[in-house]
């Protein structure tokens, strides 16, 4: 089995070293206490994680080309516009649960800690396969497809993430306290130790992610298939999570052609992915069409709720 990446050990161990040095910055000193993390907080970090992955992308275009940086910019644009699918999710989750809004960074924090050991053994998984069977890329493709042909048909449901059998599973397995006690994940109780709410819910979110992960990394497979790029750019969508959730809760519903928009980013890449052996669609142009599909599918949503606040008099100013 032979796997191809520009990764070397030492930019492994190094990437690796940085992530771990952000993060302890991240929850050990920005947010060691509790908070509600407000909307300019949550901006500015978005800035930044987006700035880091912008800088990280400009250094392998230094080193590696400007293939693998195409690569790259692809694939961080196909996980963050799909992330927003998962935004949803947590917002129903910690809706349906009550989650304080102080609590719910630290709980995306050690969800998001988790998804990177997850998704770093689905990619080297993902990898591996391909490598040895290549005709497990036409089951990748097959499967892209399909998911973004229902993106396309299904209706908009709110998601009740309370009533799902899997959760119920959990709470038999894990003995669990009735509230929320503070931030803790465990605590004890008439001489046990019970889990808090808080532990099913990162429990419930981390499976969560497993499930939407599958799509997002088969997707950018379609793009690079070195691990090293395939990683870096999932990490660095995924790491700016926390803070997108906490500027797009508030707005995120009024994107309405969103979700068509990454229905036929799939639809794409899947088709990608199925005729590579045969015609091979160049990084530059996947660039395109995928950042033309987000942007318009935003820009569209944009327009239709201005036109509907023109055609509506009561939403005008006073």
């Amino acid at each position: 089995m032979d796997v191809r990446t520009v990764g070397s050990w030492e930019l492994w161990v190094g990437f690796g070293a940085f992530i771990a040095l952000m993060l302890t910055l991240d929850l050990g000193v920005f947010h060691r206490r509790p908070h509600a993390v407000s909307l300019k907080e949550a901006s500015i970090w978005s800035a930044v994680w987006v700035s880091l992955a912008l800088l990280f992308n400009l250094l392998v275009y230094l080193k590696w080309g400007a293939d693998t940086a195409q690569a790259f910019l692809t694939g961080y644009l196909i996980e963050k516009a799909l992330s927003v699918d998962n935004l949803f999710v947590f917002f129903a989750i910690f809706s349906a649960f009550r989650i304080a809004p102080e609590y719910q960074h630290r709980l995306l924090f050690w969800g998001i800690l988790g998804a990177l050991v997850l998704r770093g053994a689905m990619i080297w998984g993902g990898t591996a396969l391909l490598a040895r069977f290549q005709w497990v890329v036409y089951v990748f493709g097959s499967f892209l497809v399909v998911t973004g042909v229902k993106m396309l048909i299904r209706k908009e449901e709110r998601p009740h993430p309370e009533d799902s059998r899997l959760l119920g599973a959990l709470r038999r397995v894990i003995p669990t306290t009735r509230e929320v006690r503070g931030p803790r994940f465990v605590m004890k109780e008439a001489g046990k130790w019970m889990a808090t709410p808080l532990l099913v819910v990162l429990v419930f979110v981390e499976l969560t992610d497993i499930v939407f992960a599958v799509d997002s990394i088969l997707a950018i497979f379609a793009v690079s298939r070195d691990p090293f790029i395939v990683y870096t750019s999932n990490v660095f969508a995924i790491l700016g999570l926390r803070s997108l959730y906490f500027v797009l809760a508030s707005v995120a519903q009024r994107f309405v052609y969103l979700q068509p928009g990454l229905a036929l980013v799939l639809v794409f890449v899947g088709v990608k992915l199925g005729i590579a052996h045969w015609v091979e669609i160049p990084v530059a142009l996947s660039l395109l069409v995928v950042a033309t599909l987000l942007t318009g599918s935003i820009g569209l949503s944009i327009l239709r709720e201005r036109r509907l606040r023109r055609r509506s008099p009561g939403s005008q100013p006073a």
